[in-house]
């Protein structure tokens, strides 16, 4: 199965695609009433349909209106998003990536986090000895 390459993102297209997943659909008044400093009508219809081509995005018609839904779920755009960090900024190195977020000074984890990233380093060297 090839690897689905992500399509970087301008802050506003973020911006957009934030209001989205955090309404779950949305019509593009909507998006503009929740966005900071909102751009012009014509622009954010700019926005959405650029979004749609990068394949984000996908509109379903109600009425005179376009409603706008993501094309996949917030953790799968996030894994993909990831994924681009991990090969920009760690050589594609889950490990360097992990140490550089736990060497963050306000990465006060709490003892159920810790154990949480435990179990995980766990399971994934279980998963390694199959």
């Amino acid at each position: 199965m090839a690897k689905e390459e992500p399509v970087q993102l301008s802050r506003r297209e973020r911006q957009i695609m934030d209001v989205i997943y955090r309404r779950g659909r949305a019509t593009a008044t909507e998006v503009l009433d929740d966005l900071p400093d909102p751009p012009s009508n014509p622009t954010i219809r700019t926005l959405l349909r650029i979004l749609e081509e990068k394949g984000h995005l996908k509109h379903t018609k109600e009425g005179p209106r376009y409603v706008y839904l993501p094309t996949r779920s917030r953790g799968a755009a996030a894994r993909l998003a990831l994924r681009r960090v991990l090969r920009t900024f760690f050589d594609d190195s889950t490990a360097k990536a992990v140490a550089a977020l736990l060497d963050l000074s306000d990465a006060d984890l709490t003892r159920e986090e810790l154990d949480r990233l435990a179990e995980l380093i766990e399971a994934a060297k279980r998963e390694g000895d199959e």
